[in-house]
């Protein structure tokens, strides 16, 4: 059995499924990182099977820097590149 054999054993395991990663950062502070380059971070508020993606209290941010801040945020699922659980706030 390869490496790669047993990396795939362990992804069926239901901790390391997708959807259960998204369930358990649904209300927490996630990173969304767009095929474009621009990061978005705030509070996941929901998503669909598109991956269409609502947001609170987002901060978008463009090689680093902050750009702008939002209450609210929607983005379309076919832009986003990835979800990542963000460090906690200070």
């Amino acid at each position: 059995q390869t490496m790669a054999d047993n990396e795939e054993v362990v992804a069926t395991k239901g901790k390391y499924q997708p959807s259960e990663f998204l369930k358990s950062v649904l209300g927490r502070p996630v990173v969304v990182k767009l095929n474009s380059g621009v990061d978005y971070r705030g509070v996941l508020a929901c998503l669909d099977g598109y991956m269409n993606i609502a947001m609170e209290q987002t901060e978008e941010y463009s090689n680093g820097q902050l750009k702008a801040k939002y209450g609210d945020c929607f983005i379309r699922g076919n832009n986003v590149l990835y979800i990542s659980a963000a460090k906690r706030r200070a």
